[in-house]
């Protein structure tokens, strides 16, 4: 089997617009979730600019490369845009585009589904007196794979590809899969995008009928004050890649994937499973080769739903024992608001990039840990820490549990 190490990252979402500021922000604690000007629950959305420009390759990204993106994404919803941005940052952070691997090595899992609701609804509502006007490209745009095809298209992607959906564990179901890929010697490189969902005010109201959006002001995730989760807008991509395909490269490696699992609870509702859980993270952990108390940190699902957290603290607890108050945990939830489809890769995002940085970005508004038994980080303030192992979590309706352990490069 292949090691599956980390070669590039990208990000865009409410508080950064790419990794660069990411990391910025993740030490800064900065909160992205705001009251919104139409009187909706307060949201982490994209900030006007940072919507307007996307996608916005990086410096240096080969003009073609950016007329390519620019030319592909015209007139094309949020969500796509927003993918084909993150991609091409992590690709070209990566250092992809200088080539030296061939398409047909290269693979693609885009994390996500009904992705494309509130484009749904905009078409209907404009073209719902004038049918025959609707734009033929609708239908790509209206499914998901029409990431897969773009992105493929742009970055000249012949390998594997699909897309996965798991619900809120989907970006976590993505990374698996790619790892798989590149860990059984199907592709030497991977891309994972975790796509943004731009949710329609049926989804949004759908949300917040079965308990799960907060409908206004709450406490962050892992507070007594928690009553459930902010929406977030954003977007992520990790670059996998084989050591030994990275050192043919000599590209950097910025982390390695060291473990993962995906389980089902057998369920089909909301609730939370913590057995499930806990047996997640126990067969991730093994996997990895790790125990208990080489884990440094642990990036929760922690969503601020009062029943999802106390079980997923509680399983914790189990699975780290001893070491659980050793641990440094917080959520980046608290800062980016639930990013849903996408939240298991902006988390990865957020762990290799404060595994390499050597911090833990505190959790912001935790003033009355509902759980004393876990290191929290603190509110205020980011913590330095030697994170050697870090373990990301993502749980999702219907019974969906995915974990992911990160180990720094050897």
């Amino acid at each position: 089997m292949e090691t599956v190490t980390v070669t590039g990252l990208g990000v865009v979402c409410s508080i950064a617009g790419d990794a660069g500021s990411f990391e910025r922000a993740l030490r800064e604690g900065r909160r992205g979730v705001r009251p919104r000007p139409d009187g909706g629950p307060p949201a982490a959305l994209l900030d006007e600019e940072v919507r307007e420009a996307l996608p916005a390759l990086p410096a240096g990204a080969p003009d073609g490369l950016r007329r390519s993106a620019e030319r592909l994404t015209r007139r094309a919803p949020l969500p796509l845009r927003a993918a084909v941005g993150v991609a091409a940052e992590a690709w070209i952070g990566a250092g992809l585009h200088a080539g030296g691997v061939p398409g047909d090595r290269v693979g693609l899992v885009v994390a996500g589904s009904n992705l494309t609701g509130r484009h749904l609804t905009d078409l209907h509502d404009r073209y719902a007196n004038r049918p025959a006007h609707l734009p033929p490209r609708a239908a790509l745009r209206l499914l998901d794979t029409d990431h897969v095809g773009t992105i493929s298209q742009l970055l000249g992607i012949t390998g594997e590809g699909c897309t996965v959906g798991a619900a809120s564990a989907s970006g976590n179901a993505g990374l698996v899969h790619g790892a798989r890929l590149v860990a059984t010697g199907e592709a030497d490189v991977c891309l994972v995008v975790g796509a943004l969902t731009d949710l329609s005010a049926v989804e949004a109201r759908a949300l917040l009928n079965v308990g799960a959006m907060a409908p206004g002001p709450a406490g962050p995730p892992f507070d007594e004050t928690h009553g459930g989760f902010a929406y977030g807008q954003g977007a992520a991509c990790v670059v996998l890649e084989s050591r030994r395909s990275a050192r043919a490269r000599r590209a950097e490696v910025l982390a390695e994937l060291a473990g993962w699992d995906l389980r089902l609870a057998a369920s089909s509702l909301t609730e939370p499973d913590g057995k499930a859980e806990e047996a997640t993270m126990t067969r991730a952990m093994r996997r990895a080769g790790v125990s208990p108390g080489d884990v440094s940190y642990v990036n929760a699902h922690g969503t601020g739903a009062p029943l999802g957290d106390a079980t997923e603290a509680e399983a914790l607890r189990r699975v780290l024992g001893e070491a659980a108050g050793r641990a440094w945990v917080n959520s980046t939830k608290a800062l980016t608001g639930h990013c849903l489809s996408a939240a298991g890769v902006v988390e990865a995002v957020a762990t290799v990039v404060q595994m390499r940085g050597g911090f833990v970005h505190p959790n912001p508004g935790l003033g009355h840990p509902a759980d004393p038994g876990l290191r929290f980080a603190p509110a205020a303030g980011g913590v330095r820490a030697d994170i050697g192992v870090a373990l990301s979590n993502g749980f999702g309706f219907g019974g969906f549990n995915g974990s992911v352990v990160f180990r720094a490069p050897t």
